[in-house]
């Protein structure tokens, strides 16, 4: 375990290191279009998962890719780390995310949420602002925009009760296109409030497009049975392998972590 946490605190040193050395290489794209932004965002993903695999022995896998389609979609995933805030973007041509309007006042970073025109919510102004965030979402989606969006509205541990938020099922009844869902396990390797970071096999799995047309309730009731089903089954693999890698699952990521 010691050299797991020596390896953790080489790796997050080293992320944040990486994160200024993209936002400083990206600063020309402030008077490019937007894809120029993306492509640094994705650049900036991808060479933080090959820093996880090689520091971390985290290797990950992703299953399903095929099932991605073009064009306008909601893609409505598990929300177990801050690994899955930056890795989906990368399979998607024109990704959208709500976050924190907070986060728009970080020097240059803030200004790259802005040029891409990503949508800051304020959670203490209550439903008002919901409503405004939900059809701002539409109005992107339907542009051809593809919404990340954790319907969970936080992370949530491994093994926590799942608690999906109304605000999902507005959007795609209001966006009438079709939700891709996503399960992981990201949570066993990089679980929240620790720098922890465990080896073993990160799992991805896109599940099967919801068409556009359901009820709020069906939808809510299909996206987050198929999610949950999903996850189970990941997170079983994982710690399975993770026994066989310490003799034991971890702690930090034992149930209800």
């Amino acid at each position: 375990m010691v050299s797991i946490f020596l390896r953790s605190l080489v790796y997050n040193v080293l992320f944040y290191l990486l994160l200024a050395f993209w936002v400083i290489v990206g600063i020309p794209t402030y008077l490019m279009p937007r894809w120029a932004i993306m492509n640094v965002a994705r650049y900036w993903a991808r060479s933080s998962i090959w820093l996880l695999r090689v520091i971390c022995n985290v290797k990950v896998e992703y299953r399903g890719l095929e099932k991605i389609p073009k064009g306008p979609l909601i893609v409505a995933s598990k929300h177990q780390s801050m690994w899955e805030t930056f890795a989906l973007l990368q399979f998607f041509d024109q990704p959208l995310f709500i976050h924190k309007r907070e986060l728009k006042w970080i020097p240059l970073f803030g200004w790259y949420l802005i040029k891409s025109n990503m949508i800051g919510i304020d959670r203490r102004a209550g439903g008002r602002s919901l409503l405004a965030m939900a059809r701002r979402a539409g109005e992107e989606v339907r542009r051809g925009r593809q919404l990340i969006i954790f319907p969970e509205g936080t992370r949530t541990p491994v093994d926590a009760a799942p608690h999906y938020k109304t605000g999902v099922a507005q959007i795609y009844v209001d966006c009438g296109v079709a939700c891709l869902p996503v399960a992981l396990n990201s949570g066993l390797f990089w679980p929240r409030r620790t720098f922890m970071r465990y080896p073993g096999t990160l799992v991805v799995e896109i599940l099967d497009p919801l068409p556009p047309g359901l009820s709020r309730r069906e939808f809510i009731a299909r996206v987050s049975g198929v999610i949950e089903d999903a996850t189970n089954r990941l997170v079983e693999a994982g710690r399975r392998e993770q026994a066989q890698l310490f003799g034991r699952v971890p702690s930090s990521v034992s149930a209800k972590a």
